[in-house]
């Protein structure tokens, strides 16, 4: 007993089936992350060195090039960009498509390593693979309330302890960055003069300042059964540790009294805020930035839930305190959830679309109906695969399901069409369903092939188109499939219980009349009358078959050259 048969003895088996696909859709629909667009893995590491205060010259003599040195031999390298700037040492590096990128993020660590001698004020390298999805999914501004004068920029210590921990800890969130901070440090102020009056030097100064502020492990003591381990502790805590450093001591030979020069005598040692690198105004206010990135594979409606609960919690608790407000300036999800509406509009408005002209065409709403339950049952079946497959609900994801919508009825209409016709001729429901479908199945099977075969290429691609049009693939592929498998399974065993007989005359005759529309059947014939008649003239002709294929293929040609429009990557548009 093969697949059609079956469907068609058992109906209430298929409903069955039907129902637990539906079922397990709408589970997976629940379950696929959300985003505007899909994830697309770039295979780039990017380092960062940070050495305040250093020119470019000295940033790529120092950092730059040592860096450089040790990872141009890495396994599955491509190519190396360097930026040299003020202060700041940058570094990519782009890898092979297919790449194991957590293994080249460990050689490159590993390589990094080999580099020492780093100056003294440089920081320690920042490594961070990129990718498209580092776009922040939200912009939130730090503001003053009315009656705070204190400068924004010295609340910086603040927004990274308080405002960028909450965030950090929301689920789903990546990193936070702030912008326009400046954060707290202890300054000595020296007095040129005092200096000179004890015969110091700015490069003495600091050297003490640097072997004063250490500790240092002194070896152990045995005493008995134990041991103890000295250290000397010589960190400072407070502003007096600083004040207190001797900086030069003396014996006067003839008293015997010690003269010491401490930093509290030739300068001024306060804390204070760094000077801002960047200045950040929102409506003419001075202000602090601070965005959200999530992390891959995150749903961005249930991210942003939470950001936006962290913001409420922040703004009525630690943040009243201070004076201060946080206020939401940017926000993907509104974007997000306005292109999705739009295009599950577009899914439903073709849906009945396409049902629409079904029924035009088939004059028959029971008819009508079977061939329309491929389209819920296809699409909503197509989640349960991209969910399986680690797929979101996008742009790019949703476009391939309205595409479907008037592709998934294809083979039921094929399928539903010579059922019916089998019915004309006078065979019963059971028999005319599964001649009908016998018939033509291999058909429709290869015309869904073929559909599925076009989006081999862009599944298995991995550059950065394949993975951006991944999702369109996936959910036309699985749509197409699936409704292949209702038009052999479903529409048969519909077709047995729901399509009436067909139309007898007096003598009772079947006869194929169907209800007739005026304006439109009367433009039908007539564009069919002409059509043959024009085919009958061409295939009669052999230098008019020609001559009619070359004008064909000619106009083609022309029309492409002359309409060709720009090429491009993306659509560019604006939100």
């Amino acid at each position: 007993m093969n697949l059609i048969e079956l469907s068609i003895k058992r109906p209430v088996a298929v409903m069955a089936a039907v129902m637990a696909v539906i079922m397990f859709g709408i589970l997976a629909l629940t379950k696929i992350p959300i985003q505007l667009t899909p994830d697309v893995r770039k295979p780039v590491i990017s380092l960062q060195t940070v050495w305040p205060g250093a020119a470019p010259a000295e940033i790529e003599r120092e950092i730059t090039n040592r860096q450089e040195e040790v990872l141009k031999g890495i396994r599955g390298l491509e190519q190396i960009i360097s930026d040299s700037q003020d202060g700041r040492s940058r570094i990519t590096l782009e890898f092979a498509v297919g790449t194991n990128m957590d293994g080249a993020l460990l050689l490159v660590s590993n390589r990094l390593d080999r580099v020492d001698g780093y100056p003294d004020e440089a920081d320690e390298p920042s490594i961070r693979t990129a990718s498209s999805e580092d776009s922040p999914i939200t912009w939130i501004v730090l503001l003053r309330k009315p009656g705070n004068d204190r400068p924004i920029h010295t609340y910086g210590d603040f927004a990274i302890d308080v405002i960028q921990d909450r965030l950090e800890r929301v689920t789903g969130i990546a990193r936070v960055n702030v912008y326009g901070a400046a954060l707290d440090e202890m300054e000595i102020r020296v007095a040129p003069e005092r200096m000179a009056r004890y015969g110091l030097t700015v490069t003495e100064v600091l050297r003490v300042l640097r072997e004063a502020n250490s500790s240092v492990s002194a070896g152990d003591v045995d005493e008995g059964k134990r041991r103890y381990v000295v250290r000397t502790e010589g960190k400072f805590e407070r502003l007096d540790d600083v004040r207190k450093v001797v900086l030069r001591s003396q014996r006067d030979p003839a008293t015997g009294a010690m003269a010491r020069v401490t930093v509290g005598d030739i300068a001024e040692v306060r804390f204070t805020s760094k000077e801002p690198t960047a200045t950040i105004r929102f409506n003419g206010q001075p202000a602090i930035a601070v965005n959200a990135i999530r992390e891959t594979g995150a749903n961005v409606i249930e991210v942003m839930r939470g950001v936006r609960k962290a913001l409420a919690d922040l703004n009525e608790t630690a943040l009243r305190d201070e004076g201060l407000r946080l206020r939401q300036v940017y926000d993907e999800t509104v974007y997000i959830n306005s292109a999705i509406d739009l295009v599950q509009q577009n899914i439903f408005v073709g849906g009945a679309l396409a049902a629409l002209m079904l029924l035009l065409f088939l004059r028959s709403g029971r008819a009508t109906l079977v061939v329309s339950l491929a389209i819920p049952v296809s699409i909503i079946g197509a989640f349960v695969a991209m969910a399986a497959m680690g797929r979101s609900l996008n742009v790019i994801s949703l476009a391939g399901i309205a595409f479907a919508v008037g592709m998934v009825v294809d083979a039921a209409i094929v399928v539903l069409e010579n059922i019916y016709r089998h019915r004309e001729m006078g065979e019963s429901p059971a028999v005319a369903a599964y001649r009908g479908t016998r018939e033509v199945w291999t058909a429709v099977f290869v015309s869904a092939l073929t559909t599925v075969m076009v989006f081999i290429p862009i599944l298995v691609m991995e550059l950065e188109a394949g993975q951006l049009f991944r999702d369109i693939a996936v959910a036309l592929s699985f749509a197409v499939m699936l409704s292949l498998l209702v038009a052999i399974t479903v529409v048969p065993a519909l077709s047995k219980r729901l399509l009436g007989d067909p139309a007898t005359d007096d003598s009772g005759a079947i006869t194929k009349k169907r209800i007739r529309i005026p304006v439109l059947d009367d433009f039908a014939s007539l564009f069919v009358e002409k059509t043959l008649e024009f085919t009958r003239r061409v295939t009669k002709s052999r230098k008019l078959a020609v001559t009619v294929v070359g004008g064909i293929c000619a106009a083609g040609v022309l029309v492409t050259v002359l309409l060709m429009p720009k090429l491009e990557y993306l659509p560019s548009g604006n939100r």
